[in-house]
């Protein structure tokens, strides 16, 4: 099993607080999560920009780099390395109302320099990857913007930041809704549309979410089937979530075990780990959940893959096969939960 290399963020160590309460649990200083990630099997760590560099708007091109070195000095002394750095736009109150495709020109320039030292990160970091989660990039009213205008941003964006590195790779991860009442990319069929109309389409691809495309009712697995045969799924964004609600990130598999097993079955058969490709749980720890057991969340995801990932080595493809042939589906769906429950 330990050909596959597994990342999370430090944002997925954290205090417990949400809209409806406070923080329940102790402040972790972020070099304290670094060192938590090897001992708890995993190898690479996924950052925003300003965990790399705090302050990031307040400091010159020369400190962003010196700070970033820094930490990959330190990321290095742990045995880790970055997967992605994603430019953390929606934090800021410029971007309230979008900032790639704000309406205020000022605040889309801002969005675009600011994305342009993120690649700077990246760099430092040792990474090709940034990843753009649009989160604030639609709007709460149809009306208050031009739709067919912020499509025309987003690529003027993507395109800004491409012409400033040639060496980068971009990873639109898409999401319906939330915190934006409407998303302009709220598909991978819409991120990998945008990503051909830019200037370098051949760097230009996708991040999957399980609850980004649960919530969008659709199903993960086919999601991450029609970018991976575009060559184009570049990371994966592994959790759960029960039902149609807001962004949940529950434990890989804890509520939809069978959807969790065709996510894994889809990357073992077109070798995403082959590809370089590394599998990240974006995974909340549960509110009731006492400090000191914290980070179950995410050893528990990892263990669950694993386990998901013998599951799919030990198919009885043979028997799937009889069943395909003689189109009995019933005895197929059978065979699955059969093999599932260890039957």
């Amino acid at each position: 099993m330990s050909d596959y290399t597994f990342s999370f963020g430090p944002w997925n160590i954290h205090e417990g607080a949400d809209p409806f309460g406070p923080p329940i649990r102790p402040t972790i200083a972020f070099a304290e999560k670094i060192k938590l990630f090897k001992g708890m099997g995993f190898d690479a760590v996924m950052l925003h920009d300003d965990d790399a560099v705090p302050d990031i708007d307040q400091k010159s091109s020369a400190q962003v780099e010196q700070e970033a070195a820094k930490l990959k000095a330190m990321l290095d002394g742990e045995g880790l390395v970055a997967e992605i750095v994603a430019p953390r736009l929606w934090e800021d109150a410029r971007g309230a109302d979008g900032a790639f495709t704000a309406n205020d020109q000022a605040t889309r320039q801002w969005a675009i320099e600011r994305s342009k030292r993120c690649a700077d990160v990246c760099r430092a970091m040792g990474t090709d990857l940034m990843v753009l989660w649009l989160a604030r990039e639609g709007t709460y009213v149809r009306e208050a913007k031009s739709a067919i205008k912020s499509h025309r941003y987003l690529i003027d964006a993507i395109n800004a930041i491409l012409e400033h590195d040639p060496g980068i790779r971009i990873a639109i991860e898409p999401k319906p809704n939330e915190p934006m009442d409407h998303a302009y990319i709220p598909s991978i069929g819409h991120a990998l549309a945008i990503a051909h109309q830019t200037a370098d389409p051949v760097r230009v691809g996708g991040l999957i979410e399980t609850a980004h495309s649960q919530l969008a009712g659709f199903d993960a697995s086919d999601d991450m089937a029609f970018a991976l045969q575009a060559g184009k799924l570049w990371s994966v964004h592994l959790n759960d979530q029960n039902g149609l609600k807001y962004d949940q990130d529950k434990s890989f598999g804890s509520s939809n075990l069978r959807a969790a097993f065709n996510q894994v079955r889809v990357l073992e058969e077109a070798d995403y780990v082959g590809s370089g490709g590394m599998v990240a749980f974006d995974v909340k720890a549960m509110r009731t959940q006492p400090a000191a057991l914290a980070t179950k969340h995410l050893t528990n995801s990892r263990q669950i893959f694993l386990h998901l990932v013998e599951k799919v080595r030990t198919w009885d493809r043979n028997l799937e096969r009889q069943c395909i042939d003689a189109c009995d589906y019933e005895s197929l769906e059978l065979a699955v939960v059969e093999h599932l429950m260890g039957v």
